[in-house]
């Protein structure tokens, strides 16, 4: 058989829909084998299971991009267009032009992620398989004739995993350096190139919307602010005030651009380190938000990780008044959502305070989660009432 063979039994991998095939489950390659390529997947027994892309060096061996019989290509096609058709159900431009267009293996495509900020699109790609299949994907999504530029932005840590370089690019059309987007009617910019993920974090959409309904006349404090995502919304919801935090001076600047590109005046920035301010200075805050950057980027990183999170939040319970808010997130895929509610649990313990959770994340819905893959899903948030 010229394709890869699975182990017996591991063609359940193929039954239940998953995307991964890890290197433990493959009995043996084809002898004209290469890294990245597209191959036929067989059951121990002969029967053909798909199609995927194997790196044969990794732990994470193999990316499914068929089922059955299916024409790789034409699966792969496929599933872009239900992603595209999905996200045009869900956003009007007139409001709200800047998404995910496709999440991974959330929509059914391993390795691939592209986010579209107004008529720019930002691809990642996390694999050597996807980096083959790439320019395949540029012609498809040319072909759609609606975006003004294609970019390359794919710094993700599974390439690194694969032994794999940065890669930060125009793949086609023109360049743009600075987008101007808009989310529910508020304007931001976005620097794909110098920002962080794609330039901004599409994932929070909703949470923004949540710290909008809840910020009317309280003081509020965005720890990790980037770019004033989250402050823009609390001004909207008629915050008494509000206090961005980010150690990044270049963050900072956007925050203020951000600010006064959708005309509010007031409210203060801070540039320093957040574990530094958290611990010194008091926290007279109505709400407190804490969207820290992902503090386990590999497994190995979790005992660190841990202590991060159950640190910062303890420093903000243990100072926050008496019957204030604290929206907390973390986007570290191997920081569970039963972990790191432990790990608030914990904070709450040693600040001695009582804490309800009044919600739980609101998935941004072009961020869906596929319920054959659920390692698709990474983002968690807890709002907290504090007394």
């Amino acid at each position: 058989m010229q394709g890869v063979v699975l182990k017996k039994g591991k063609e359940v991998i193929f039954e239940n829909r998953h995307l991964w095939i890890f290197s433990g489950a493959i009995a043996s390659y084809p002898s004209c084998f290469q890294n990245g390529h597209i191959y036929p997947v067989y059951s121990v027994a002969g029967e053909l299971l798909g199609s995927a892309y194997f790196n044969k060096g990794q732990s994470l061996a193999g990316r499914v991009v068929a089922r059955g019989n299916e024409d790789p290509m034409q699966a792969l096609f496929s599933r872009l267009d239900e992603a595209i058709a999905l996200r045009d159900k869900l956003f009007e431009a007139t409001t709200t032009n800047a998404y995910r267009l496709v999440n991974g293996e959330g929509d059914g495509v391993a390795g691939l992620v592209i986010d579209q900020y107004g008529e720019y699109l930002v691809v990642q790609s996390g694999s050597l398989g996807m980096d083959f299949l790439k320019e395949k994907i540029v012609e498809y999504l040319v072909s759609k004739k609606r975006w003004k530029g294609i970019f390359e932005k794919s710094v993700t840590s599974s390439r690194k995993e694969e032994k794999l370089p940065e890669r930060v690019a125009i793949l086609w059309g023109e360049d743009k350096e600075e987008l101007e987007i808009l989310e529910n009617g508020f304007k931001f910019k976005v620097s794909w190139r110098k920002g962080q993920k794609t330039g901004f974090f599409l994932d929070q959409r909703e949470m923004r919307s949540q710290v909008q309904t809840l910020s009317r006349g309280k003081r509020v404090l965005n720890v990790f602010s980037y770019s004033g995502g989250f402050s823009v919304y609390a001004m909207a919801g008629g915050a008494k005030g509000v206090d961005s935090l980010d150690i990044s001076s270049q963050a900072i600047q956007w925050a203020k651009e951000n600010q006064g590109l959708n005309g509010f005046v007031e409210g203060r920035f801070l540039e320093e380190d957040a574990f530094t301010f958290l611990a010194k200075d008091p926290l007279d805050y109505d709400m407190i938000i804490l969207d820290p950057p992902a503090f386990a980027k590999k497994k190995q990183d979790l005992p660190q990780a841990s202590k991060g999170y159950r640190e910062i939040n303890y420093q903000a319970l243990s100072k926050m008044p008496k019957g204030s808010l604290l929206l907390t997130c973390s986007c570290s895929y191997h920081v569970g959502e039963e972990l790191f509610q432990t790990l608030i649990f914990q904070a709450a313990k040693k600040a001695g305070r009582f804490v309800q959770v009044l919600s739980r994340h609101i998935l941004a819905k072009d961020h869906p989660v596929n319920l054959f893959h659920p390692e698709s899903h990474y983002l968690k948030s807890l709002f907290l009432y504090v007394s």
